[in-house]
């Protein structure tokens, strides 16, 4: 039997423990979006505050964000760019419940970019049964930058459509 060097041996294991998931990345915005919701409690955390947005989102997605923060969808008081969403991206609503059975999935990463799917609960507080079990579901662009994964775009499923929140902020930034 061989043995590994100490050194070659304390390499190896830094490289895999050093490497971030590409999950990382989304289940710390899914987490925010969670606690955000689970009580009335506490103050709400915005992804898109500057520590989440530059640590968690793409250059591309953070200069997208830039430009439409330009046109916040209400005033703010100091008269700065303010949040151009007038709802939670995350869960497409102003209004819900704390979110349950929340998964994360990815898929096999192609072409620079893994698609990391996200389902969840949010109307879990509803009486109404079709209302209460319906399942909501994202899908996370996550790519690769400066070494680690990041968060390029969200897709939010509805009616067998995809949207992408890039695209929704290069529209706010034009005006329309």
């Amino acid at each position: 039997m061989r043995t590994l060097p100490p050194a070659l041996a304390f390499l190896l294991i830094s490289t895999f423990t050093a490497a971030a998931d590409v999950t990382d990345p989304v289940k710390e915005v899914m987490k925010i979006t969670e606690d955000n919701w689970n009580t009335i409690d506490s103050e709400w955390k915005y992804i898109f505050e500057a520590d989440p947005l530059s640590r968690l989102f793409s250059k591309k997605f953070q200069g997208a964000y830039a430009e439409a923060a330009k046109h916040p969808a209400y005033d703010t008081e100091n008269n700065q760019p303010g949040d151009p969403f007038g709802y939670d991206v995350i869960t497409s609503s102003q209004d819900g419940c704390p979110l349950k059975d929340i998964k994360t999935t990815s898929a096999p990463g192609a072409n620079g970019m893994t698609d990391v799917t996200v389902t969840f609960k949010m109307w879990t507080c509803v009486d109404e049964a079709a209302v209460k079990d319906s399942v909501n579901e994202l899908h996370f662009d996550v790519i690769q930058e400066a070494g680690k994964p990041v968060i390029d775009d969200i897709h939010r499923v509805a009616d067998g459509e995809r949207d992408s929140v890039v695209e929704e902020m290069q529209s706010i930034a034009k005006g329309e």
